[in-house]
């Protein structure tokens, strides 16, 4: 079974004083690429759920992010006098010394003025700590099975383009044999126009003989085989579990089945052969593009 990179996962746990939602968007990269979002007085945590998402989602471009919501009455905030007081004695000193008049709206300039008010600062307890943590394990886990969800769409397509490759290769063997046929006529043809010139026939035989076994291609078909093979058992069953790096591997893989189409292309000397080429080509394509999702 294959994983895909791309996911959503949406995690939510309550404590006494707050409702606490994480949010975990991914997409894929090469590496794990982990963007976080919380509120300053959750930074403590920072570490520990990066490290818990290193071990769980392995690699992907991952954003994620805290909401988090006060249930408790709001914390009394109150004039703070004193500051205010300060600032009117600092103002009114100012305004003599530089010989101007003091300001007439006194409160809305000292309310404007910074720590003009007294507010109580957030702080964790331990029930706010471990909803937080439950909250980024919920995220983690639904991104998870949505991950899963997305690779059996993937594994689905990767069969349908390697069927496709497959069948298309089969469609090669008969275009084979008659271009071997094709050539030894035409070459015969051109030899025939030359009567002023002798040559020996049976060099002449050696000669299309090693000619058209430059132009063999059962090795490439062979390998092609092999390859599409060899990928479809690195995709695992549907029920197994993913490997990791699967993607890579993959990746790895399809470049290989590029190599044998594009010599089945140079070699194939025939304009039908070479319509199946390109359209072997349009679905390895199709695979690579799909591949760089894969986990």
């Amino acid at each position: 079974m294959i994983y895909s990179m791309t996911g959503f996962g949406r995690g939510t746990a309550t404590a006494p004083t707050k409702k606490i939602t994480v949010e975990i968007k991914s997409l894929n990269s090469k590496q794990l690429d982990l963007s976080m979002r919380v509120p300053g007085y959750f930074r403590e945590l920072e570490v520990e759920v990066r490290n818990s998402l290193l071990k769980q989602l392995e690699r992907g471009k991952v954003d994620l992010s805290v909401m988090v919501e006060n249930t408790a009455p709001e914390a009394p905030a109150s004039v703070n006098t004193e500051v205010l007081c300060a600032y009117k004695s600092q103002i009114e000193q100012t305004a003599e010394q530089l010989g101007i008049s003091v300001p007439q709206d006194w409160f809305a300039i000292l309310m404007r003025m910074p720590e003009s008010m007294k507010t109580q600062l957030q702080t964790l307890d331990e029930a706010d700590i471990k909803a937080f943590r439950d909250a980024c394990d919920e995220a983690a886990r639904k991104l998870t099975e949505f991950r899963e969800m997305e690779g059996k769409k993937l594994y689905n397509f990767f069969v349908e383009k390697t069927d496709n490759i497959a069948a298309l290769l089969e469609k090669v063997e008969p275009f084979e044999k008659e271009r071997i046929t094709k050539i030894r006529e035409r070459l015969e043809t051109q030899l025939s126009r030359l009567n002023t010139i002798e040559y020996d026939k049976g060099r002449l035989e050696q000669e299309l003989i090693f000619y058209i076994e430059k132009l063999d291609v059962t090795e490439e078909k062979l390998r092609l085989r092999s390859h599409i093979n060899y990928f479809r058992e690195t995709m695992g069953g549907k029920d197994e579990k993913p490997a990791c790096g699967q993607g890579k591997k993959l990746g790895f893989i399809a470049q290989e089945m590029g190599r044998e189409i594009n010599t089945l292309g140079s070699k194939s000397n025939d304009a039908e052969m070479q319509k199946i080429v390109v359209m072997m080509k349009d679905e390895l394509e199709q695979i690579k593009e799909q591949v760089l999702n894969v986990l």
